[in-house]
């Protein structure tokens, strides 16, 4: 199983870097390399979320970087949303999921792309409702939360797609914080790798309780997750947030093609 080690290490450096788990990376490698189904593949990627996210969420939590306020906060509608579509799952068609995580990848990576490495305006840390350290320069920024309500219904679909498809939602829950929401990119990543823990576990359990864990590859892919968030996070300094505009786009759109190839019978 040390291809699913590595599977784990690559995802978990991607996940702790953009704030999106890793499940960008395991679904399209569990369901096209190894064959698994749709859902055994979310149920072990959201496996390996929380490997992810309990190490990466302690680290920029410590360093300043995610707001556990605004994770909690958001969380509340995104956990509900995990719950429903874990059990919306069993009974929606393999090629259906796919094909939604491939749209909703695709929309994503657009609006990143549009924003062309522009990021929220920040405040003076002592007038801002939040602040936040950027690792790179260690500088501290405010920032106010904008269109509170917007979002948190948003994250309620974030959370519903993360438990259908297995990715965490973070591909949804930055985009929402940093164009909708006003927080700094840097910020929601951070913030995201925080809250897609708690929105994995909602919706691991489901697939616990359904039997559609396959609990040998779980674990070697929660292996690999947390070696590599240790290294993830300790890379994730050396960004600019034009670049990870950039990368998460990338990351993004190759996923959604590969996604649509294997829906469409190609791969």
């Amino acid at each position: 199983m040390v291809g699913l080690i590595l599977l784990g290490i690559v995802a978990g450096i991607l996940g702790s870097l953009f704030g999106v788990g890793g499940g960008i990376i395991y679904i399209p490698v569990l369901t096209i390399m190894f064959g698994l189904s749709a859902t055994e593949a979310a149920a072990i990627s959201l496996i390996g979320i929380i490997a992810t996210s309990a190490g990466a969420s302690a680290y920029y939590a410590e360093k300043g970087v995610a707001s556990v306020r605004i994770g909690l906060y958001l969380e509340l509608g995104t956990a509900v949303g995990a719950i429903a579509g874990a059990f919306l799952a069993a009974y929606i068609q393999d090629w259906i999921l796919m094909v939604i995580f491939s749209l909703f990848l695709f929309v994503n990576a657009g609006r990143m792309i549009l924003s062309k490495g522009r990021d929220c305006e920040t405040k003076d840390p002592e007038s801002a409702e939040f602040t936040y350290t950027d690792l790179k320069t260690g500088e501290i920024h405010g920032y106010d939360l904008e269109h509170k309500t917007a979002g948190t219904a948003l994250c309620v679909i974030a959370g519903a797609y993360s438990s259908m498809t297995g990715v965490g939602g973070g591909v949804i829950k930055v985009p929402v914080m940093n164009n909708l929401m006003g927080v700094p990119m840097k910020a929601a990543t951070a913030t995201s790798s925080y809250m897609i823990g708690i929105t994995a576990f909602s919706g691991a359990v489901v697939y616990l309780i359904t039997g559609s864990v396959l609990l040998d590859y779980a674990a070697f892919v929660a292996i690999g997750s947390f070696v590599g968030m240790i290294v993830g996070t300790r890379i994730s300094r050396m960004f600019d947030t034009a670049s990870m505009k950039k990368y998460f786009s990338i990351v993004l759109i190759a996923s959604s093609i590969s996604m649509l190839l294997k829906a469409g019978g190609i791969l």
